[in-house]
């Protein structure tokens, strides 16, 4: 009996690291796929629809990191180049490293959003990609909301379950659904894997022309007495 019950917490902890490899793994291809991306000038955008742009917040700063990735591998080789070994080790973790930023500022250019004829696809980051469909949609409202850092991803009251897709803290659309939707979200816990959500919150550098794109798909199907697309541009 015993025997057991201390085999569990192994297991478990076995899997979790299993996950958390392969989650590893995932984003690693992601980073070679996104520079591939780049190269082949082919954006994640199906055929169809429309790619808006969500990297405007973070732009900067992963600029600066991947111009100091780059400053860094010269001068590390600089103190190091006595000690061989010492010398190839840390060249290939500086340029892997410098990889890794570029592969991250090349996934926010060729993932953007993208609004179609099948609905809404919303990214984040390098393995976030959930797909709604216009069905699943009861509106989408124009609205800036600025969170505190480390807020919670899924924001839950009573009635809703929001999840947030910030760019640096901020958001500025809000996707109301007709119903709870599960979604895959990336990651483990309380805030990853298969969550029903009610909404969804995102940043979008251009929010003018996403909202316009998306009132194109909706406005048709909705009466005038009902309308799904709604602009707050004072808030």
């Amino acid at each position: 009996m015993s025997a057991a019950v201390g085999a569990q917490p192994v297991a478990s902890g076995l899997r979790r690291v299993g996950r958390l490899a392969k989650r590893a793994l995932r984003i690693e291809l992601a980073i070679y796929a996104s520079i591939g991306r780049v190269v082949a000038r082919r954006p994640a955008v199906a055929r169809g629809a429309v790619g808006f742009s969500h990297h405007r917040p973070v732009f900067t700063i992963l600029m600066v990191f991947i111009v100091l990735s780059a400053v860094e591998i010269p001068i590390i080789d600089l103190i190091v180049h006595r000690w061989p070994a010492v010398r190839i080790a840390m060249l290939v973790i500086g340029l892997w490293g410098l990889t890794w930023m570029l592969g991250l500022l090349c996934a926010y250019l060729m993932r953007p959003h993208t609004v179609g004829p099948d609905g809404l696809r919303l990214r984040a980051g390098l393995d976030t990609d959930l797909a709604l469909s216009w069905d699943d949609i009861a509106s989408v409202a124009r609205r800036a909301q600025v969170d505190e850092p480390k807020s919670p991803r899924i924001i839950e009251t009573d009635a809703t379950r929001t999840l947030m897709l910030r760019e640096n803290n901020e958001t500025v659309v809000e996707i109301e659904l007709e119903r709870a939707v599960e979604l895959e979200i990336p990651g483990h816990g309380p805030h990853g894997g298969r969550q029903a959500v009610t909404g969804v919150r995102i940043w979008v550098d251009d929010v003018g022309a996403f909202m316009e794109e998306v009132r194109r798909h909706l406005a048709p199907a909705t009466p005038p007495s009902a309308p799904r697309v709604h602009e707050h541009p004072s808030e």
